[in-house]
């Protein structure tokens, strides 16, 4: 090694040491976190077409896309936000064959400016559901 001193870098963490509590849960939480550190988003994860804690799996992918754009507007107007705020969506379909009549419903919900979305294909979802929703909410 060369006698020359040599300058390091020092890495700052940029995580949170403080937590808050991200959502509630149901009995369908899963693995779902509950908490997340302090930012300027909102990560709101695992909407599932639920009511009353129950997952309204009978329904159809566009019902059930309906009922958990539902509880995520729930979600929006407990921590003072709108849809306006959504800056990035995922949905997960246990169904790709659903993903016109999801998108008309989708296109329903969100005005004119669309957040950035992600449509991802999975084998099964929790409850049964047909179809569940992450987002990532500007807070500021």
């Amino acid at each position: 090694m060369s006698s020359e001193s040599t300058t390091r870098t020092r890495v700052v963490s940029r995580a949170s040491d403080t937590t808050r509590k991200q959502r509630d849960g149901t009995e369908f939480t899963g693995a779902f976190g509950q908490r997340t550190g302090d930012s300027d988003l909102l990560f709101v994860e695992g909407q599932l077409p639920e009511r009353d804690g129950t997952v309204e799996s009978e329904d159809s992918a566009s019902k059930q896309l309906e009922r958990c754009l539902e509880n995520l507007e729930s979600v929006l107007t407990q921590h003072g936000r709108t849809a306006e705020n959504v800056l990035q969506v995922t949905l997960y379909l246990a169904d790709m064959d659903a993903y016109e009549q999801v998108n008309e419903t989708y296109e329903q919900y969100f005005e004119e400016t669309y957040p950035a979305r992600t449509t991802v294909g999975v084998c099964d979802l929790l409850g049964g559901a047909a179809v569940t929703v992450d987002a990532v909410v500007a807070v500021e």
